[in-house]
């Protein structure tokens, strides 16, 4: 199963402790997947899904809240012919008014039947309320990333205003959703693996948050771990180089010559590094009678460089004329 899979089916065994947050996590469901068809003055409503732990939870909620027996019905999906479709149906008419308007869709005004897919801040008045809203809209629409590969968690909308909605809802626990137009759905989603951690919660989906902080932590030290290979790595290649450069500066020296022509601090430092190539500036500098620190050193060692540039500069006049 998928990371995605997991999560869900671990919301899929949660139940709200009252039937308020109950009524809200259903609100988020009919928002999500739900068909609400008016034929001949009758209500009739369909709730689909391809996960079947959640169509279990689907027909449970709606008989612990509103004691509604859904006829349920299955089918392959026409697309995809492996995943099967679980359709619940709610035909009764009485059943159907008292349910959409406990979750805030259906609405009486002037003698007129509005449907209106919001989230009535009624059915969020509290914060297990917004808990349990957020948690149905997740199992309806929601996704989430496998956290080995890249932090990311969504809600697939189908309308702008109603993503906007629920966009402020996460964000009122202190969150940072974000919207983003993807073809013909308005995507509520969050990058940030700390955030995602932080929903998780909010939903009450422990054993998924726990799993996700595994990995991050593993994530983090394996990052460390090469941040810190990467930095020592290219140390080594600049203490290899420079002394590369400065074993043929001194080479260079001594073609001309002699180190004894030398000052003795320079002429020290000069043996020294012909005798221990691979040895870091500290090394050397513990090698000298008395110790230098790591800036004498590199001091003495650029002084050997500008001699051994003024060598180049006086071999590439000399060699200038002799072309001439």
């Amino acid at each position: 199963m998928s990371f995605s899979s997991n999560v869900k089916s671990e919301l899929s065994h949660h139940f709200g402790n009252a039937r308020h947050c109950n009524i809200a996590e259903v609100a988020a469901i009919l928002n999500m997947c739900g068909h609400i068809a008016f034929i001949c003055d009758k209500f009739c409503v369909k709730i689909q899904t391809e996960n079947p732990a959640a169509a279990r939870k689907y027909f449970t909620l709606l008989k612990k809240t509103f004691n509604i027996d859904s006829e349920v019905l299955t089918r392959r999906n026409s697309q995809l012919k492996k995943n099967m479709v679980y359709m619940l149906f709610i035909n009764n008419d009485e059943q159907a008014r008292k349910m959409l308007q406990a979750c805030g869709l259906l609405h009486y005004a002037a003698g007129e039947v509005r449907i209106e897919r919001r989230i009535d801040e009624l059915v969020v008045n509290s914060v297990c309320c917004k808990r349990a809203y957020i948690r149905g809209a997740f199992l309806a629409s929601g996704s989430i990333s496998d956290p080995e590969k890249m932090y990311h968690l969504e809600f697939a909308c189908s309308d702008e205003d109603y993503s906007e909605s629920l966009k402020e809802l996460i964000n009122s626990f202190g969150l940072d959703a974000k919207t983003v137009k993807r073809k013909e759905h308005y995507i509520v989603y969050l990058k940030e693996g700390e955030q995602i951690v932080d929903l998780l919660n909010i939903m009450e989906a422990h054993k998924a948050l726990m799993d996700l902080e595994n990995i991050r932590i593993l994530k983090d030290m394996r990052n460390n771990v090469n941040r810190k290979v990467n930095c020592e790595t290219a140390n080594l290649s600049k203490t290899v180089s420079a002394a590369v450069r400065q074993t043929e500066d001194i080479e260079l020296i001594l073609e001309r010559m002699d180190l004894s022509q030398l000052p003795q601090s320079l002429s020290d430092i000069a043996r020294l590094r012909l005798e221990y190539p691979d040895a870091s500036l500290k090394e050397l500098g513990q090698l000298l009678s008395p110790p230098v620190g790591k800036s004498g050193v590199n001091h003495r060692l650029r002084k050997l460089a500008d001699i051994a540039d003024s060598l180049r500069e006086e071999m590439g006049e000399e060699f200038g004329t002799q072309n001439y």
